[in-house]
């Protein structure tokens, strides 16, 4: 049983949580939050298309504008707010310079030079201006990169001087957290920092779900939730031509069984030698499987890149939003495209709920607990057989035996293509 947007408006389990969002994006985070008994009582994203959504399927007040050009007061008089009257202020600023792509893009250089970062910032000084009782800040995972942790300590920086001169005692908690270790049936990985403005430490909830082979050796806990349990009620075959596969590798993916990648087709794997191993990213051509969470969904995904549907195909939007635990029937008006984005640069909202939950109970002294959380998917015990593969089409054969392996580390050709640039 999945719960869905209109239950979700009920709000008859609102404990008066007030919420201020920050990049809110299509609302994951904020989805889970309201599950809580928290209520957003304003909403900030640049994006026209996520505010549109937004006001689709949800009445809050939204602010459609770059939070840099933004005065924090805007913010409050929005949500009809004094500084200090926020219960939380939530929020995921898109960094890109911390991703992996800009971890292994720019070397050594700093991130927080790169006016992308500016996000974090922004960010502060809402916090600064706004006092809020708690605070939950998202971000992906190359922010706290070992080495590499500019963006962390910017934070840790920029709230000792929001005590400094405001008075306050806020702490910090960081944790990188895999969302399918608490029941999201996707594995997706992201760093987290919660922060009380009564320097109470925050206590991450420990891991609740667990691949089958760690269930096996400690004998407690619940097994990942799957892509199946995720979808294994949705229609197989959506009539949407949006889904067709397209591009010069589309006629490839049926003969890779779900769950692989391009890898089944190098030396090293099942099919036929038509890459070097480890030549390619490990999203190109990569199926779902019935049996396992799904991959991390991508907010721009090329042609070839997945997670794709086990039928060979595109996922559909109900499929993706089931995937970050979203509740069913949010309302889109614009292209599938449009939609994967949004929904690809959102926090999975049962991670959300479960976050939220803690908050309450921990910073804000408000109980949310006592009952199952209600975005995580039942467990399916139906699970059909894997599906049948398709032999090789004529056209690729010439590709056999055409590339090596990777050499390694820092071997690859973009990598010397950079270095021999530089030289």
């Amino acid at each position: 049983m999945f719960l869905t947007a209109k239950e979700l408006r009920n709000g008859e389990d609102s404990l008066g949580l007030k919420v201020i969002s920050l990049f809110t994006g299509v609302g994951g985070l904020d989805f889970g939050f309201e599950t809580a008994g928290f209520d957003t009582r304003v909403a900030l994203d640049m994006d026209p298309v996520a505010c549109r959504t937004l006001r689709l399927n949800r009445s809050w007040p939204v602010i459609e504008a770059d939070l840099g050009s933004i005065d924090s007061k805007q913010i409050l008089d929005a949500g009809n707010l004094r500084p200090g009257e926020t219960d939380v202020l939530i929020g995921g600023p898109p960094c890109q310079p911390f991703s992996k792509s800009g971890y292994w893009a720019t070397g050594d250089a700093k991130r927080l030079d790169d006016p992308r970062a500016d996000t974090l910032t922004h960010y502060l000084r809402v916090l600064r201006d706004t006092l809020p009782k708690a605070f939950l800040l998202e971000n992906v995972a190359g922010l706290a990169y070992r080495g590499k942790s500019e963006g962390i300590e910017a934070i840790q920086r920029g709230v000792a001087a929001i005590n400094a001169s405001t008075g306050t005692e806020y702490a910090l908690s960081v944790r990188s957290l895999n969302a399918a270790e608490y029941g999201v049936p996707q594995l997706r990985e992201r760093i987290f920092v919660i922060g009380s403005r009564d320097g109470v430490n925050f206590r991450y909830p420990d891991p609740t779900h667990f691949p089958h082979e760690r269930l096996v050796s400690q004998k407690i806990g619940e097994p990942y939730r799957t892509a199946w349990d995720a979808l294994g009620d949705l229609d197989p075959e959506p009539q949407d031509d949006e889904l067709l596969m397209s591009g010069k590798w589309a006629d490839l993916l049926p003969t890779i069984p779900e769950g692989q990648n391009y890898l089944w087709h190098t030396e090293r794997g099942g099919g036929e030698p038509i890459f070097g191993w480890r030549r390619r990213y490990w999203s190109f051509l990569l199926k779902l499987s019935k049996r396992l969470p799904s991959w991390t969904i991508q907010a721009q995904p090329g042609p070839a890149t997945g997670p794709f549907h086990w039928r060979n195909r595109k996922l559909s939007p109900p499929e993706l939003g089931r995937l970050q635990t979203f509740p069913d029937g949010i309302i889109y008006d614009c292209r599938r495209s449009e939609i994967q984005k949004l929904i690809g640069n959102a926090v999975p909202s049962a991670l959300g709920e479960l976050l939220a939950r803690e908050i309450s109970v921990q910073l804000v002294g408000k109980c949310a607990m006592g009952k199952p959380l209600t975005l995580i998917p039942p467990r399916r015990v139906d699970s059909p057989k894997l599906e049948a593969i398709h032999p090789l089409p004529h056209k690729y054969r010439s590709l056999v035996g055409d590339d090596d392996e990777h050499p390694g580390t820092g071997k690859g050709r973009r990598a010397t293509s950079r270095t021999a640039a530089t030289v």
